[in-house]
């Protein structure tokens, strides 16, 4: 009797956890954002501005950079470059040579008396050489593991940091989807080299970069990093006006699906859209085939055959059918694994960053994006963009209803859990 008493407890127990893993914000949308003015219009970026939280702030320039062969260099050279201190968060840090580098150079620039904080996912870094992370506290590090297993953790462990930031002096700031792992490394020209942007960004909007890297660490240490060596004063460095924002469930937060409706909704001319995973949600669909009834054209560049996710892959066609009935024109990359997150809006507006397309990216992970409101930028990153679809085959309606019968039995069962992928 007393074992049945345990064994129906413990699985209770094991219920409510998942289900407390399963569960969304409180705060969600459930209606489509109606078309109402221009992304040009000054109401547009007067919205984004108060609805995703941080103002837009002129006196930017941000950098693209380009694969592993550009991003990891200029982020070693600003990390060298340090002399007060560090932030730098993301989600995977693997064990391999860029591993190392990256631990060696933090290491180095804390022995030298900078003040180096690193927020690394737990789970994103499971397989972390452990060498590594006692190298960098060894050396001054301050390295904490965002949502551990712990028994007080096991409500929250589907929450996990998946934002990419670094910050250097509080002066030079990075963002993007590059991970800490070796299939980052070169330029794309293989599938074991993986494509993918960074950015590099200087002027005011980096303060908003600091303060987004302090609301994780505050949650983990439950301490802020403040003061003129974390936010000194910062002058005009371009022309650029942007914000960067962020998006966490445990805020009841729907900053980026908010800002994809939003944008959605004000697209004239053109959406462009690179997705490392493409899951759009119903109103999501929506919003896409009312645009392209605007008479808006929508390109969208997705991992093909050469991915890391064949369930997060299948979880992404079956949905694909309104989309392309209704015009929108979906590209599979073949090269490599396509690991972009870049959305450019009637060549005005650009947003880049750690968010996904998906709804673990809208509802489950914290986020960071950049908004760039730039016409020059966003004519730059077109120009990446169309390049990129150079080695791509598109994906026709016709195929879509013709893919084979085990695809579409898959499907029944991943779709369930398309959230968790």
């Amino acid at each position: 009797m007393i074992w049945t008493i345990v064994i129906t407890a413990l699985l209770t127990t094991l219920v409510v956890v998942i289900s407390l893993n399963f569960a969304t914000p409180t705060k969600q949308l459930e209606r489509k954002i109606e078309h109402r003015y221009a992304v040009s219009d000054p109401q547009f970026r007067r919205e984004m501005g108060v609805m995703l939280g941080p103002s837009i702030l002129p006196g930017n320039h941000v950098t693209d950079l380009e694969n592993g062969d550009e991003i990891f260099p200029a982020m070693l050279d600003a990390i060298h470059g340090a002399q007060h201190t560090i932030t730098f968060e993301t989600y995977i840090y693997w064990s391999g040579r860029v591993g190392k580098q990256f631990a060696d150079a933090l290491s180095d620039r804390a022995r030298h008396g900078v003040k180096v904080n690193v927020t690394i996912d737990w789970v994103g870094s499971v397989s972390m050489d452990e060498a590594q992370l006692k190298e960098m506290e060894d050396a001054g590090v301050h390295v904490e593991r965002y949502r551990p297993l712990h028994w007080y953790n096991l409500a929250r462990m589907n929450n996990r940091t998946h934002r990419k930031l670094l910050v250097v002096d509080g002066t030079v700031g990075f963002t993007g989807g590059v991970g800490i792992g070796d299939p980052w490394q070169g330029r794309a020209q293989d599938p074991d080299h993986w494509r993918d942007m960074h950015f590099r960004i200087e002027g005011p909007v980096v303060a908003q970069m600091q303060a987004a890297f302090n609301d994780n660490w505050i949650k983990t240490t439950g301490r802020i990093l403040n003061g003129a060596e974390y936010f000194p004063p910062l002058q005009r460095t371009g022309d650029m006006d942007a914000h960067l924002f962020i998006s966490s469930p445990a805020g009841g937060a729907e900053s980026m699906h908010l800002m994809y409706l939003m944008s959605i909704a004000a697209a004239q001319h053109s959406i462009d859209l690179d997705a490392a995973y493409f899951i759009p949600d119903e109103l999501i669909t929506k919003a896409l085939v009312a645009a392209r009834h605007r008479g808006v054209r929508i390109r969208v560049v997705t991992p093909g055959k050469n991915t890391d996710s064949d369930a997060a892959r299948m979880a992404s066609k079956a949905g694909w059918g309104p989309l392309l009935l209704a015009g929108v024109e979906i590209y599979e990359y073949e090269p490599t694994m396509f690991h972009n997150k870049l959305l450019i809006v009637d060549r005005e507006l650009v947003s880049v960053g750690s968010t996904n397309f998906d709804l673990r990216s809208f509802r489950l992970n914290d986020e960071a994006s950049l908004n760039v409101y730039d016409h020059a930028f966003a004519e730059r990153m077109t120009k990446v963009f169309e390049d990129d679809l150079i080695p791509t085959k598109r994906y026709t309606y016709e195929t879509w209803k013709k893919r084979p019968l085990k695809e579409k039995l898959f499907e029944k069962f991943i779709l369930p859990i398309k959230s968790q992928l």
